[in-house]
């Protein structure tokens, strides 16, 4: 009986909000806000948003590294797999990037900014010797006009997500036998992977995809972090204006927040016409017969890719690290004159309350989203799997439909309610994102579930619930607790919600260390951004070790 619940609470939870917040935003945007005298619909605050200079130009910086950070991201994906799946190599790369799915974005970005930056790591290890630098060069390399610093750090995260969600949709394709009959018939091994394997895979994976487009031209942390500020990205510009503190200015944002729903949804369609570019190209070359035996650079190249990210996030995190512990440190030292703790002792005090806000929140919104994960799947094992098939494109639906359209209308409701700043709204708006995470996460392993173990508890007189509690819930631990931390660290991770929802007044580490990034002290924002890196490996550790403690009389058992 409970189960019938998930499904109906799901709905009401992911897309309540977001058509509520998609209402908000659109009235005020056309002039209809009683609470703040707009009695009428205009095109007022629409003519007064167009008119605004540089506006062209922070639109192309949104739709633009959208889809170049898709592109990048999905074709490094695609080769590695397409030129190393099956292999010793696949397998290491695959456990060396899947970790890095819990870095928050923020802490991703930054790291990267203190590894490329005009007096950053990377300056560091080549000066003066191969460059001659001794004072930091006077490159703009960091927010550059460009946005080509946002997109690496954007590719650095989408590339692990990708790759992920691909893998999980691997085993619904054939592909080792297609392989093998590709390669029969004389195709190199990534054109058998293209013109046999690959279109069944992308219609897997192409939500997922949609997903990036809509975050990668919509986000704001990392553009904040690494992207233009004269002008910047039409998101940053949003939030500037929904903070500024003239009231009328929520139609005007509003209006914003309604063209970034345009910018992100334009670039939708262009994908899907790129989509439709690339399976003609795709069919002319199959019908050519075009076979590119020698085509094993493609899957190099794609490994160097894969390779290069995982590298860069794992030594921008050890650079924020060393940061945070730096004491004296000139250019161009490798390392620090001396370390000390003076950093971690100064923002003790200020970090403890975004920290305690940050574990909070986060556990909350995780632990709902788990049981109404679970409930959602245990209702598909009722009814059957083509029902929860056909509600997939809604677990979507909060990473498709670009943050800003629907926060900030999302907010004004709170406001209206007095339910702002609170910490219901703000576990309500974090479950929004969560919950989607980790029901991809959980839904694998519990439709792999060997339906034979439950069959045997029923032979021996179990109710369901019994069964449920003793038999799949604790075979499933592991795939649970780890779909928990993925859903812990997204929350930890998210920006833009807690700013609008928390007001200023419920603050998370990471909106402190999005803060800290225009202050320029490396010292304290390593320390901040250490913390934010640190709180998932928490919780992922946490899913690695106490599966292992609770069965470890039962390791005899392992298939």
């Amino acid at each position: 009986m409970l189960a019938r619940l998930g499904p109906p609470l799901a709905i009401l939870l992911l897309a309540g909000p977001i058509l509520a917040g998609l209402a908000g935003t659109l009235l005020p945007a056309f002039g209809y806000l009683p609470a703040l005298g707009g009695e009428a619909f205009t095109l007022a605050h629409v003519t007064k948003l167009l008119a605004q200079p540089g506006l062209a130009t922070s639109m192309l910086l949104s739709l633009v590294p959208g889809l170049i950070t898709t592109i990048v991201s999905l074709g490094v994906v695609a080769f590695f797999i397409a030129g190393f799946a099956g292999t010793k190599t696949f397998s290491r790369v695959q456990h060396l990037v899947s970790p890095l799915l819990s870095v928050p974005h923020a802490a991703a970005a930054f790291g990267l900014a203190f590894l490329i930056a005009p007096s950053g790591m990377i300056a560091r290890l080549v000066s003066p010797g191969l460059t001659g630098w001794q004072q930091p060069p006077d490159l703009l390399i960091v927010n550059d006009p460009l946005g080509l610093s946002m997109m690496a750090g954007l590719v650095m995260k989408e590339v692990p997500f990708l790759l992920l969600i691909a893998l999980a949709a691997l085993p619904q394709v054939d592909l080792f036998r297609t392989r093998r009959l590709a390669a029969a018939l004389g195709y190199g091994r990534i054109a058998g992977f293209v013109y046999g394997v690959w279109p069944p895979l992308y219609r897997q994976i192409r939500l997922a995809v949609f997903a990036v487009i809509a975050f990668s031209s919509s986000v704001v942390d990392v553009a904040v972090i690494l992207g233009p500020t004269t002008p910047a990205p039409l998101a940053v510009r949003l939030l500037r204006w929904m903070n500024d503190p003239e009231l009328s200015m929520r139609f005007f944002a509003s209006a914003g927040a309604l063209l970034q729903l345009g910018v992100t949804a334009a670039a939708i369609l262009l994908w899907i016409g790129f989509e439709r570019l690339g399976a003609w190209l795709r069919d002319h070359a199959c019908a050519r017969g075009l076979r590119f035996r020698r085509d094993t650079w493609a899957g190099r190249a794609a490994f160097a890719g894969m390779s290069l990210a995982a590298l860069l996030t794992f030594a921008g995190l050890a650079t924020l690290a060393l940061w945070s512990v730096a004491g004296l440190w000139q250019f161009p030292n490798v390392l620090p004159d001396s370390f000390t703790l003076k950093s971690w002792i100064a923002a003790a005090p200020r970090i403890a309350g975004p920290l305690a806000s940050t574990l909070l929140v986060a556990t909350l919104s995780t632990l709902i989203a788990v049981a109404l994960t679970v409930l959602c799947l245990l209702n598909e094992n009722r009814t059957g799997r083509i029902a929860g098939r056909r509600a997939m494109w809604l677990i979507y639906l909060p990473l498709i439909v670009p943050q800003v359209a629907f926060l900030f209308g999302l907010q004004l409701l709170f406001v209206f309610t007095g339910t702002v700043a609170s910490l219901p709204a703000l576990v309500l708006v974090h479950l929004v994102f969560v919950m989607p995470y980790v029901f991809l996460s959980l839904a694998d392993p519990w439709r792999a579930f060997d339906p034979r173990f439950e069959a045997v508890a029923a032979g021996l007189g179990k109710s369901r619930l019994s069964t449920l509690l003793a038999i799949r819930l604790p075979m499933l631990l592991r795939a649970i607790l780890v779909a928990a931390a993925v859903g812990f660290a997204v929350s930890i991770g998210l920006y833009l919600p807690t700013v609008l929802i928390g007001a200023g007044r419920l603050e998370t580490v990471t909106t402190e260390a999005v803060a800290l990034a225009s202050g320029g002290n490396r010292r304290i924002i390593g320390v901040y951004a250490f913390v934010q890196m640190v709180l998932p490996a928490i919780g992922f550790a946490v899913a690695t070790v106490v599966p292992a403690l609770i069965f470890r009389h039962r390791r005899a058992m392992r298939v």
